[in-house]
């Protein structure tokens, strides 16, 4: 059963060699702050352990994947500082995604929006099925995706970044994901997902665990100066967030 908690939920189980982090939130898998907190310190104690040697990133239920960050949470940033704090929640977790020791998989079910696109492209390996459209609306509601643009462009390139987020209403499919490689592979059915990704999981924790943090390493190279950018990121899109043009498109979409 999907959580119910208005603070989400956030699991871990450990199985030869595997964490599988699984969270939920009854918003279509939305974070709120404490959650995307709660992720990071997870994915950042599970890179220091030693009977872990990759990590998969999922979420609950069959439907969407991840719908980003809070709505509600981002309707009520009244001043600076909380608008900052704000964006930073996926500042800290794609950082500690990044410098995490581990390969994380992310199993991509569904559809991702916002945040939950800047999720699965700080995965290292993305398994994903043919309902997983994604999808980068900030635009429209009149902010930007400056916090996790970092982590697409490195995946899709400046011009899949573009193509994304300038369309902010447009939903491109799993196979337009795959094809700018943001997905790695894509299933008809998350059953067929399952499969191939426990197969894959059990064949790479399997792998000397120094070549796998090696090969981490290397894959990552070149974008140490993340941890500050992306909260430079986050003050930027904490101001756009109090321009009068966003609060206006925000109030539209207000219960």
């Amino acid at each position: 059963m999907p959580t119910d908690r208005a603070n989400g939920s956030l699991y871990t189980n450990i199985n030869n060699q595997i964490a599988t982090v699984e969270f939920g939130h009854p918003a279509s898998n939305s974070f709120v702050s404490e959650l995307l907190q709660r992720l990071t310190n997870e994915i950042n104690q599970l890179s220091s352990n030693d009977e872990v040697s990759i990590i998969i990133l999922k979420s609950e239920g069959d439907r969407a994947f991840c719908a980003g960050a809070s709505f509600d949470e981002l309707v009520a940033i009244s001043n600076l500082n909380e608008g900052k704090a704000f964006f930073s929640g996926f500042a800290h977790v794609i950082n500690a995604m990044r410098s995490c020791d581990k390969p994380v998989i992310g199993r991509v079910q569904g559809k991702a929006v916002g945040g939950g696109v800047g999720l699965a492209a700080a995965c290292d390996y993305v398994f994903a099925t043919e309902a997983a459209s994604i999808k980068l609306s900030e635009i429209s509601i009149g902010i930007a995706p400056l916090v996790i643009a970092p982590a697409v462009e490195r995946k899709i390139g400046k011009d899949g970044l573009a193509e994304l987020a300038l369309s902010p209403t447009e939903w491109k499919n799993a196979y337009w994901a795959k094809e700018k490689g943001l997905f790695s592979k894509v299933f008809n059915s998350i059953n067929e997902l399952d499969k191939e990704l426990d197969d894959f999981s059990l064949k790479l924790a399997s792998y000397n665990p120094e070549a796998l943090i090696a090969m981490k390493k290397a894959l990552w190279k070149g974008t140490e100066n993340w941890s500050s950018l992306l909260l430079d990121r986050a003050e930027q899109s904490g101001r756009l967030a109090l321009s009068e043009a966003t609060k206006a498109a925000l109030a539209k979409f207000k219960k």
